[in-house]
């Protein structure tokens, strides 16, 4: 595994831009394109893609087995409003929809561990599969999976011909940057492709119907990027229709389960029932509850709703002040945090002579390895400022 330069990198970020969903590559007034390819052996690809592939059937297993035993629901500690709607969950078919997550790897002196499932609504497609293709136009001689190719395949398979509504938050365009790149391949494979915010679909008789002027059309598949714990807070009218339609989607609200970072907190119970998650509890470091910290276990605090980063207590990935108004919120809110015992990353040596630590998230499609997604950082904490890198492949 190593980092290499990518030559004419000014042409590169044009490309980027105009061809591959990378509208606006900044954060502020940070540029988030890598300068740089993150190059992995076959070996490291195979034994990640057999770890995701393990991990993604365990999560499977275990948020099926959790949403027909409603009593282990409680620990997982899901906001009210939305476990009013878990039960209507009842009629959930694993075969009717697209089951997306994305594992996110980092090394360690311990080896690979992960951090985290974004189980949810994982991001990251174009940079998966575009940016990888744009990289080898420029460095030659490598070769890179296309997520995007795989995922379409995957939801043409289960919608069937017809009409998909990507749901996002129409506000930013980062969201849609994401839709479109998928929207544009299911429209390329035949499907009419539709973007809407969640308040754009109305459910009928179990069926999501679109309710954008002129397109007012029964759906025939929906691609959610819109969390579902923020569904809570937009007050949409009939939002509980999401958990129980028969109209395929990707992502089902069943993700829930394994988004919260409390999913630890009921693995015991399910051992004991007979659903065991050994590459889970080889691979995501010991979280607990605030109170339970074992003794002598360095730890960092997690917020168990938290996306991209925000609030984790890493002291030396934020800074003083940060920190310092983290622990007054677990300490003030407690049950809004995990404790996860903190691993040691080992940084990759870049052509320019700085360290940077990676993320490299995983992606699986029904349980099925689909590709890769990397960030890398000066920084330990991976989060909103950490800068998109392809991944390459040695032939």
């Amino acid at each position: 595994m190593k980092l290499i330069s990518i030559p004419k990198f000014e042409d590169y970020r044009i490309d980027a831009i105009f061809n591959c969903y990378k509208w606006d590559p900044q954060f502020s007034d940070a540029i988030t394109l890598s300068q740089f390819a993150l190059v992995i052996t076959k070996k490291e690809k195979e034994e990640l893609f057999k770890m995701t592939e393990l991990l993604d059937k365990e999560t499977i297993l275990a948020e099926e087995f959790i949403n027909k035993n409603p009593s282990l629901i409680k620990a997982l500690d899901i906001p009210k409003k939305i476990r009013k709607n878990l039960k209507l969950m009842n009629n959930y078919d694993s075969n009717n929809n697209v089951r997306l997550n994305r594992y996110d790897f980092h090394m360690t002196k311990e080896g690979w561990k992960i951090s985290e499932v974004n189980s949810d609504v994982p991001g990251g497609f174009a940079e998966s599969s575009l940016l990888p293709k744009l990289a080898i136009k420029y460095l030659g001689k490598y070769q890179s999976i296309d997520f995007l190719d795989i995922y379409s395949k995957a939801l043409a398979k289960k919608f069937k011909k017809g009409t998909i509504m990507f749901v996002h938050c129409t506000s930013y365009y980062d969201d849609r940057q994401v839709m479109q790149a998928i929207g544009d391949k299911m429209s390329y494979l035949g499907f009419t492709s539709l973007y809407g915010a969640s308040d754009h679909i109305e459910f009928k008789d179990n069926y999501a119907y679109s309710i954008l002027d002129g397109y007012k059309t029964k759906l025939d598949g929906i691609v959610r990027f819109t969390p579902i714990e923020w569904l809570k807070d937009m007050k949409i009218k009939g939002w509980g229709g999401y958990f129980n339609t028969l109209t395929p989607s990707s992502n089902h609200p069943i993700a829930i389960y394994a988004q919260t970072k409390k999913f630890p907190f009921i693995w015991d119970d399910l051992e004991k029932l007979g659903i065991n998650l050994p590459t889970w509890k080889k691979l995501l470091p010991q979280t607990t509850s605030i109170k339970n910290i074992p003794s002598n276990t360095e730890v960092i605090y997690k917020p168990a709703w938290g996306r991209v980063g925000e609030k984790i207590s890493l002291k030396d990935g934020c800074s003083e002040y940060e920190y310092k108004k983290i622990i007054q919120d677990v300490h003030k809110h407690p049950n809004n945090y995990v404790a996860q015992a903190k691993f040691t990353s080992i940084p990759l040596l870049g052509p320019d002579q700085n360290n940077y630590h990676l993320c490299l998230g995983s992606f699986a499609v029904n349980g099925q390895p689909a590709g890769f997604y990397a960030r890398i950082s000066k920084k330990v904490r991976i989060d909103s400022t950490a800068i998109d890198i392809p991944v390459l492949i040695e032939e």
